[in-house]
């Protein structure tokens, strides 16, 4: 019965009332969430620690980075103390005067002329003291290098010759031990100084050249050396060879229009007022275009940004199946609010807040780890140098976008898992009933077509951009970045399509492996019954694998290239000196057995075991024009067959590396033969080679163990009449002219074509050839590895013996790139990754599976059973995500080498290493879940009926 009550009309001026909740009530109802969430959050301690753990280890890791990143840009005060000490400027003759020259503020290195490139032809300004306002005090200090006695032989080291102790110099310079210097015989070191020549303070440092002896009084530290670079101070007084001078000002500060007007007279400066305060310059000048902090930074945040996306997706990947099963784990207490009146939307905001609480403690626990960890890497990794670390720098606004980060990512983990329990039946929670998940038509659909269209935009790309080499592209042109873009986009598009079947994928595999066995059966089952936990989980390791292919399948291949066209300067191991002139003019006879005597001299003190000095005709390049060429000079060449030469109309594809085809013959004594190529020779090769027969390292040039010498004018080689070696002739091209005479000789062959000796013959050959030869490469070859600190100091010695007629520049060959270097440490980071996802996954599988294994325990279930069944689950997790993660990795190469135009060759790949890392790593996992055994069952928790 309808009460009157009920069929009163609504009066025109009352309102029916709003069914949107006000915003007191909406804000109770984040209340009461929010403190559900953090009750649960506080309940089941375990799965929320491996949320934060999971959450806690890359924010440590990015957080470490950008400390140690930021640390190692200097502030503008950190810059001043460490250039100026407590002076107020430095400057230096670096340009031309009156010629436009320019510098940057706040980096005077940064310098330049005019762009049109006109440089007056006029000498620098001597004295810059001159342009200073009259009675500016100057502290001036020049840097040098002096060959010093050590108790194994001579070293070079660097000398700074100036009064570096004056207490204005403080922060640049600054006293460590003992006094300053009161005489010119007196000098300050470092300690590394004293270390390295095995003295203390008191005694003497002899110089070899000059010959002088100086008394050390005390240690200095230069703050832009390392702890263990030696260094001498002398005063200016002493007379030591001079070099880059800069002149100090203690009390005069310089201005930016005073600085500009410096460098008018091609003298730069570095200001402390205008590196604390630079001006505001057009970027688009050169003088405005230098931003040290912000081209520090961008490297930073790139790297952040990229390890963030990365760490992002793996993390809620994982962290989204731990909520998975937590959220089902508390599913009961859910419905029970549910059946109170709480909507979907208050269940999902339960669970969401719980992601975001743990994103919180995760965030913040890995920043302080982070800052932790950074400032132990770096006082475990700093060398004593001022400008390694230049401070210990916190970038709180970046780690403030970390933690939001972080807060972010714990949020979107829970975020699936939430929206499934929202939509769970209330009743059956409430029941205890678990029903299996079924997969859905629409998913693998969807998954397939994106896997499909993934491959196409790869191989699509990959064609368009070998298309549009036909075609000229405007610089800025979008087909010269999407399609490249298209070759990387592509995989990562299949990997998400095999993340949206993936249960269909489960599911098939559960049919697929019932006949095998009761265990993969099940294990099959299970992972099914549970994609919201294991899908997961292998798209986190597929992730991992497929960064891992792509970049061992990209740098196989780069390393490759570089391989096949590598240009050895000497056999490998072995230390090539080469002899070069000091100015514009080419080395006389004279001048240059003189630098040959001083690179035997060098490879004697780096250790050598034997040495050979190779001699060259010298080229004709050096002269102005053919006119003044002599006119009996020749030029004797090998010539290389015209079928090895390059078309004119073709890309330019040859290397020059350390051969000279212009140039190849090489006069070699017979005994220093062996030393100069590398290889060892027999006892006939080498009568042969002394009885006049060539030795020829790349086969190209033998023909029915022939090779043809020929002698042409060197005025035709000056104008391209004589054959070059590298180029058929073609119209373009001057006739060539005729040889002055030819022949075909025997030669010995052996097969050495990337090594800097094409074609070598011994001096008494070269005589009859009528070669007027003078050395030009020392060749240094080795009983055993050179170390890093022992090519440093050859590199050091070889500026002490160099000189202003020719310089010796040693090199240590130690062929092309391996990929041993990269692909161990890459492995080892992938292998880490996988088994900790695998862990996690199959972690939680046990977890949740403890109701399974008491029941199976009742009905007569072995341990043995329980064990094959985690190898089983670990086999598919891991081999699911490994085989997805190879498959969408091999992509991006194979779309490279396509477009590489055979620069980049699939075969350099590694294919085997990486199906042995697709079958290895599953199977290594699943024998290590098999090894774990299973808890002991709770056989109270679920109880067989008999």
């Amino acid at each position: 019965m309808t009460s009157t009550l009920d069929r009163r009309p609504i009066s025109e001026g009352t309102r029916r009332p709003d069914p949107r909740p006000s915003s007191g009530a909406r804000r109770a109802r984040w209340t009461v969430a929010a403190r559900l969430a953090r009750r649960q959050v506080a309940r089941t301690r375990l799965s929320s620690l491996l949320v934060s753990v999971l959450v806690m280890l890359p924010i440590a890791a990015m957080s470490a980075y950008a400390v140690i990143g930021l640390s190692s840009v200097a502030t503008p005060e950190e810059r001043a103390r460490v250039e100026l000490g407590r002076t107020q400027a430095w400057i230096a003759v670096a340009g031309i005067p009156d010629a436009g020259f320019w510098q940057s503020p706040t980096e005077p290195t940064w310098t330049g002329y005019p762009g049109d490139g006109q440089i007056p032809d006029r000498e620098p300004i001597d004295d810059p003291i001159t342009l200073l306002p009259a009675g500016a005090e100057t502290l001036r200090t020049t840097e040098s290098s002096v060959r010093v006695t050590t108790p194994d032989g001579v070293t070079a080291m660097r000398t700074t010759s100036g009064e570096t102790w004056d207490p204005r110099f403080a922060g640049r310079y600054d006293l460590v031990d003992g006094r300053v210097p009161a005489t010119d015989e007196e000098i300050l070191v470092t300690p590394a100084t004293l270390d390295r020549l095995q003295i203390a303070i008191g005694d003497e440092v002899a110089l070899d050249d000059p010959a002088r002896s100086f008394t050390v009084t005390g240690t200095l530290r230069a703050a832009e050396l390392d702890a263990t670079v030696p260094a001498l101070f002398v005063s200016e007084a002493a007379g030591l060879p001079g070099g880059n001078a800069r002149w100090y000002l203690p009390g005069t500060s310089l201005s930016w229009s005073e600085v500009e007007e410096l460098n008018a007279s091609g003298v730069v400066a570095f200001s402390r007022d205008v590196v604390l305060d630079p001006p505001t310059l057009d970027p688009d000048t050169p003088q405005g275009s230098f931003t040290p902090l912000s081209n520090s930074l961008w490297p930073i945040v790139m790297m952040l940004l990229a390890g963030g996306l990365f760490s992002a997706y793996v993390v809620v990947m994982l962290a989204g199946a731990a909520f998975a099963v937590a959220a089902r784990r508390q599913q009961r207490s859910l419905a029970v609010a549910a059946s109170v009146g709480a909507t979907p939307s208050d269940l999902r905001r339960v669970i969401v807040l719980q992601g975001t609480f743990l994103g919180l403690i995760g965030g913040v626990s890995g920043i302080a780890v982070g800052i932790g960890a950074a400032a132990l890497t770096m006082s475990l990794t700093t060398n004593g140098s001022a400008t390694q670390f230049w401070g210990f720098h916190v970038p709180w606004a970046v780690l403030a976008g970390v933690l939001v980060f972080a807060v972010l990512v714990g949020t979107l983990s829970a975020a699936v898992p939430a929206h499934t329990v929202a939509r769970s039946d209330t009743i059956a929670a409430l029941r205890g009933a678990r029903r299996p998940q079924r997969p859905r038509a629409s998913r693998p659909i969807w998954g397939s077509v994106l896997m499909l269209v993934g491959v196409g935009i790869t191989i699509g790309s990959a064609l368009v951009i070998i298309a549009s080499r036909a075609v000229v592209l405007d610089p800025d042109s979008p087909m010269r970045v999407i399609p490249p873009l298209g070759i990387v986009i592509g995989p990562i598009v299949v990997q998400i399509g095999i993340l949206l079947s993936g249960r269909w994928l489960l599911w098939l595999t559960s049919r697929l492996l019932s006949p095998l066995g009761l265990s993969s059966r099940l294990a099959a089952r299970d992972a099914a019954a549970n994609s919201s936990r294991t899908v997961p989980a292998f798209a986190a390791i597929a992730a991992t694998v497929f960064v891992a292919v792509f970049a061992i399948g990209q740098g196989a291949m780069q390393t490759g290239a570089t391989a096949r066209d590598w240009g050895y300067q000497a056999p490998e191991g072995s230390m090539a000196v080469s002899l070069y002139p000091a100015g514009d003019e080419a080395l006389d006879a004279q001048a240059s057995t003189d630098a040959a005597e001083a690179g035997l001299e060098l490879a004697t003190a780096s250790g050598a075991a034997s040495a050979a000095v190779l001699s060259q005709q010298a080229d004709v390049w050096s002269y102005p024009n053919a006119s003044v060429i002599p006119p009996e000079r020749t030029q004797v060449i090998a010539v290389l067959p015209d079928r090895h030469l390059l078309d004119p109309a073709g890309p330019e594809s040859y290397t020059w590396g350390g051969r000279n085809p212009t140039n190849p013959i090489s006069v070699i004594p017979a005994d220093e033969l062996e030393t100069a190529i590398g290889a060892e020779l027999t006892p006939a090769q080498l009568e042969q080679y002394r009885n006049g027969a060539p030795l020829v390292t790349d086969p190209r040039y033998v023909e029915n163990g022939t090779i043809e010498i020929g002698a042409w004018s060197a005025r035709d080689a000056y104008e391209g009449r004589m054959p070059d070696n590298i180029w058929a002739p073609s119209p373009d091209m001057v006739d060539r002219a005729d040889p002055q005479w030819s022949e075909r000789v025997d030669a010995v062959q052996v097969d050495l074509p990337l090594q800097p000796v094409l074609v070598a013959v011994s001096p008494e050959t070269a005589a009859s050839y009528g070669l007027n030869v003078r050395p030009y490469l020392v060749i240094a070859a080795f009983d055993t590895t050179v170390p890093v600190s022992e090519r440093d100091r050859t590199q050091a010695l070889s500026e002490t013996l160099s000189t202003s007629t020719w310089i010796v520049a040693p090199y240590f060959e130690d062929g092309p790139p391996s990929n041993v270097g990269w692909l161990v440490p890459l492995l080892a980071a992938v292998s880490i990754l996988v088994l900790g996802a695998s862990a996690v996954a199959l972690g939680l599988a046990r977890f949740e599976r403890r109701p399974d294994d008491a029941t199976l325990a009742a009905v007569g279930g072995t341990t043995g059973l329980r064990r094959r069944i985690g190898f089983w689950q670990g086999l598919l997790i891991a081999g699911f995500g490994t085989l997805a993660g190879t498959a969408a990795g091999v992509l991006p190469p194979i779309g490279f080498a396509i477009q590489s135009a055979g620069m980049w060759d699939l075969t350099d790949v590694p294919w085997m290493l990486l199906l042995t890392l697709t079958v290895a790593l599953p199977l290594a996992i699943a024998v290590v879940s098999w090894l774990v055994a299973p808890r002991a069952p709770e056989l109270t928790r679920r109880t067989a009926i008999a």
